[in-house]
């Protein structure tokens, strides 16, 4: 049955790079077994409820079924996909902050923003897309505040309105700005290649913590801000994971020696800390999760806090040390 299955998901991959096509393969494999132990596990365990299992392996289908035909389609649907992601989390950032009703203009600018830099991946303007957030969204916000007369609570509301832009569309823009690399820059799976890689090494960085730590969990880490997480999980999902980049990192991207290396000790610290940042907005806020739209995860900037710590670190360690001054020639 898993044959039939795995043979009739490999027809619309032909045109595909082999790397990705097999790394698609081995997600559904994976997604076939999660799903075949959330429905075994009642039999053999009785008495327990699995109900938020099943929902967590289901939305896991939903979600590979949409990042993995995005990148079959192209870089084109991949921007797509990705700008409604970066709109779908900033909403659920801004649905949470402290807003109040003389911001609706401002909010409105904010889900705007979102446009031009996601436009100016789609032209591929690098040096532009750095400063539209960073630098015009940052002045301009401030700006358009002052002139409907909004300044109490100006310097907070200015500072949410740019840490959520930031966050949400700015550092998610460079996971999905992978898609677009060169074959000539990424010979072994393209830029959908750099893509899933990053996304396979950050939901396994958060899933390995997860695991560590429930098996072994001791000593907490920060409790004040996540009173879950300990040391021996971080310890364990930052091994698992750099180990995991540095047997998969040569298959997937252009990385080896130095450069690798440098991706594995950073990438599962970078993901920890996302993680850790969201948690401590969430606590600060007074909420589990961001939102309820993806059953049994939470919301979307639940299910990519990590990604958006990991997205820049990946994207600029290979521009560092293989893609020159600016991407792509």
């Amino acid at each position: 049955m898993i044959g039939l299955l795995m043979a009739r998901a490999a027809q619309p991959l032909a045109g595909v790079a082999p790397a990705l096509r097999w790394g698609l393969l081995g997600v559904l494999v994976l997604l076939i077994l999660g799903a075949v132990a959330s429905f075994a596990l009642p039999l053999f365990r009785p008495g327990k409820s699995y109900q938020e299992l099943q929902q967590r392996v289901w939305s896991w289908w939903v979600m590979a079924a949409l990042i993995a035909g995005a990148l079959i389609a192209g870089w084109q649907t991949t921007l797509v996909l990705f700008a409604a992601i970066s709109f779908m989390a900033l909403r659920e950032f801004l649905s949470l902050a402290p807003m109040r009703r003389e911001d609706r203009l401002v909010i409105l600018l904010a889900y705007l923003i979102i446009i031009p830099s996601y436009g100016v991946l789609f032209l591929d303007r690098y040096g532009i897309y750095l400063v539209v957030i960073p630098v015009w969204t940052f002045l301009l916000i401030p700006f358009v505040m002052a002139c409907i007369g909004q300044t109490r609570a100006y310097l907070t509301t200015a500072a949410t309105f740019h840490w959520g832009l930031m966050t949400c569309v700015f550092n998610l823009g460079f996971a999905a700005y992978l898609s677009r690399a060169p074959l000539s820059e990424a010979p072994e799976a393209g830029g959908a290649g750099l893509l899933f890689f990053l996304l396979v090494v950050t939901e396994l960085n958060d899933v390995a913590q997860f695991v560590w730590g429930k098996l072994f969990g001791r000593h907490k880490i920060v409790p004040k801000v996540s009173p879950n997480k300990t040391w021996e999980g971080f310890l364990g999902g930052w091994i698992t994971t750099a180990m995991v980049i540095w047997f998969l990192g040569p298959v997937f991207t252009p990385m080896r020696g130095v450069a690798l290396a440098t991706l594995a000790f950073a990438l599962p610290l970078a993901g920890f800390a996302g993680d850790v940042t969201m948690s401590a907005v969430k606590r600060d806020i007074g909420v589990k999760d961001t939102s309820r739209l993806i059953p049994g995860h939470g919301g979307v900037l639940d299910r990519a806090d990590s990604l958006t710590f990991t997205a820049p670190l990946f994207f600029h360690l290979l521009l560092f040390f293989y893609m020159g001054k600016a991407p792509w020639p």
